[in-house]
């Protein structure tokens, strides 16, 4: 897995660094993979974001996106891309993004180690 400035006339992402300071795990690349297929759009990539509000102060946030900013980040594992704009990354440095399904339902989850509190549904973080 590699993290980098998005470079879309580099759509491979080929001059990658060797520095991950956010990761996607396996099981969140194949649930996005899945959902890329079910939409038929290749071009989409999962943006995860960080927003004010929540029960803890920020939220976390996720959507497709075809069009990546020229300062995203892109984080790509498996086939697919993770980006994260640059007022989010601040935030989620360290973190890992995972796809979780249990009795509460499915859902995209962020461990962050930066987090000084969480909310019980994990949705929210305070710095």
């Amino acid at each position: 897995m590699t993290v980098e400035p998005f470079d879309p006339n580099n759509p491979d992402n080929a001059a990658a660094n060797d520095v991950v300071d956010i990761s996607l795990s396996e099981r969140a690349a194949a649930k996005v993979r899945a959902l890329i297929d079910e939409e038929g759009n290749d071009a989409l990539k999962l943006r995860v974001f960080v927003t004010g509000g929540g029960c803890s102060g920020f939220s976390y946030g996720f959507t497709f996106d075809e069009d990546p900013a020229e300062d995203d980040t892109a984080v790509q594992k498996d086939g697919v891309t993770m980006l994260v704009d640059p007022m989010s990354y601040q935030y989620l440095v360290g973190s890992a993004v995972d796809f979780l399904e249990d009795l509460q339902g499915a859902q995209f989850v962020v461990t962050n180690p930066n987090a000084s509190a969480t909310c019980g549904c994990g949705n929210s973080f305070a710095i």
